[in-house]
């Protein structure tokens, strides 16, 4: 039995084989998970579980990212998830695309995580990085 980390199976996979440039998304409860995405794993047990920002940081603590891409809209529509998403991301470069745009890129994702976050457009595409 696994003793420390992700101790689900399929996001240890989705995270291992994930390699530079490939996308991984983190979404809230309401975006739509894609078909075109091979690995869909939905962790949203109900309203809040499993958090959104708990979710990214189990994640960031094991991938390495070198870019994050969110909706333009999270800026006025909800402000404090957005300044806690930054907080976690020092020094990785950010993109904004509209929500549209932002639900169209996630087809092309190696995968997708949704959490139970009730927050509107707590999601983000975390581009993987090189960790030399």
């Amino acid at each position: 039995m696994k003793k420390h980390g992700i101790l689900h199976p399929e996001l240890n996979k989705l995270i291992a084989e994930t390699g530079h440039t490939d996308e991984i998304v983190v979404t809230d409860a309401g975006l739509p998970l894609p078909e075109e995405v091979n690995t869909r794993i939905d962790l949203a047990l109900k309203q809040g579980l499993v958090p959104f920002l708990e979710l990214l940081d189990t994640v960031l603590d094991d991938l390495s990212v070198e870019k994050v891409i969110m909706a333009e809209e999270i800026k006025t529509v909800s402000p404090k998830m957005q300044k806690e998403i930054l907080a976690r991301l020092e020094g990785v470069e950010i993109e904004y695309l509209p929500h549209t745009d932002f639900k169209q890129r996630t087809k092309s994702a190696r995968g997708v995580v949704r959490s139970g976050e009730f927050t509107a457009y707590a999601n983000v595409i975390l581009v993987g990085g090189v960790v030399y």
